[in-house]
């Protein structure tokens, strides 16, 4: 088993590419701008264009293959996956640190994805031909607050988001677990972990209708913002309960 060094209580921020915070303020000033712009009825003809063009070339096997895609980006069976590659760092470790990445992104999640969807209340493509059976036109729209919240629940797409934010908590884990083993996880295939997945969700959502292709771009836009915060947390330097300090080690959360 991998024997750790102490923990250094350093909480400088980790380093993210692009570095600095302008970054960061560019992915919040796109967000807030493409929600004033829906919110002013704006981009619906982008959308709609979109939308109409995936129902007019959607077969039944791309449907088909497009829909197992999508099953990338389901939320739950990701912050499965990554809490328990935290557990197995953790026990490897015998550090509780590698458990905190998950249990924050799971926080954030919750806290702007879920309230995100409820506040602005639009509806999805598919709305116009399933319950509850809305006008092309009044799909397009926010703030949908006479609808029930389960139709009402597009904007920001969920699947984009969640994929962005749980395949990167899960490459920072695989990296320090592959080394846990005696081996080098390829920056490569971090790279690949942390990009294609999210690029697939992104694609399949907005081809399957069940996301407007603005919805997916502010999913997008959001991830990357929890992602960035989520990459630099000083999370070997945390302090923690002296309790734990037997489970108390650093790992390398990055490759």
């Amino acid at each position: 088993m991998l024997k750790p060094t102490a923990v250094r209580r350093d909480l400088r921020l980790r380093p993210v590419r692009p570095a600095g915070w302008w970054f960061d303020a560019l992915l919040l000033v796109g967000l807030v701008g493409l929600t004033v712009a829906l919110a002013a009825d704006q981009l619906f003809g982008l959308d709609r264009a979109i939308a109409d063009w995936a129902d007019g070339h959607r077969p039944a096997a791309a449907y088909w293959v497009a829909r197992v895609l999508n099953f990338l980006g389901q939320g739950t069976p990701l912050t499965l996956i990554a809490a328990g590659l935290g557990v197995l760092l953790a026990v490897r470790l015998r550090s509780v640190r590698p458990i905190l990445p998950p249990v924050v992104a799971f926080v954030l999640t919750n806290l702007t994805i879920g309230p995100l969807k409820i506040w602005t209340a639009r509806a999805a493509p598919s709305a116009s031909v399933k319950e509850p059976f809305l006008t092309p036109e009044q799909t397009l729209p926010l703030f949908h607050d006479d609808l029930p919240v389960r139709f009402a629940q597009s904007y920001p797409s969920g699947h984009v988001a969640n994929a962005i934010v749980w395949y990167g908590v899960i490459a920072m884990l695989l990296a320090p677990l592959a080394r846990s083993f005696g081996r080098q996880l390829p920056a490569r295939l971090v790279t690949v972990i942390r990009v294609v997945p999210p690029l697939v969700v992104l694609t399949t959502t907005t081809y399957l209708g069940w996301h407007w292709l603005t919805d997916s771009v502010a999913g997008l836009l959001l991830g990357l913002l929890l992602d960035r915060l989520l990459h630099r947390a000083p999370w070997d330097g945390v302090p923690l309960p002296g309790r734990l300090r037997g489970w108390d080690r650093p790992f390398t959360s990055y490759p």
